[in-house]
């Protein structure tokens, strides 16, 4: 069992910069792939970014492209997500998520977070 803690989110200016943050316990996160997903009110929860359990192979939705940054350090069973230029269609409750298979599905996730609020004010 993996538990993952999200802390980092809050309001924000659009143009401004949040790092969220996902902390895992309980076990090691080194050998299993992590994602970030984000919910917006009425909307489906929707791929964001992830990253493999090397952190040497990362994906993200077009619409951060360019503005987000996925990044971990096993080393401190955290993974991270640092994003720049946020826009008010960012606003959202955002999960952090740990699984074998990772990827842009969130089948691929075993493991979620209780979620973090954005909120971004145009």
């Amino acid at each position: 069992q993996v538990q993952l803690v999200e802390s980092g989110g809050g309001l924000v200016q659009a143009g401004g910069s949040l790092r969220l943050s996902c902390a895992a316990s309980r076990r090691t996160i080194s050998d299993i792939d992590m994602g970030w997903f984000r919910q917006a009110p009425g909307e489906e929860r929707k791929f964001v970014a992830s990253i493999s359990w090397t952190g040497r192979s990362t994906s993200y939705t077009d619409s951060v492209k360019g503005r987000f940054l996925i990044s971990r350090d096993n080393g401190k069973n955290t993974m991270y997500l640092q994003m720049n230029s946020l826009k008010p269609e960012d606003t959202a409750v955002y999960y952090c998520g740990a699984g074998p298979v990772g990827g842009i599905g969130s089948r691929g996730y075993n493991y979620w977070g209780q979620g973090t609020q954005v909120t971004v004010s145009s």
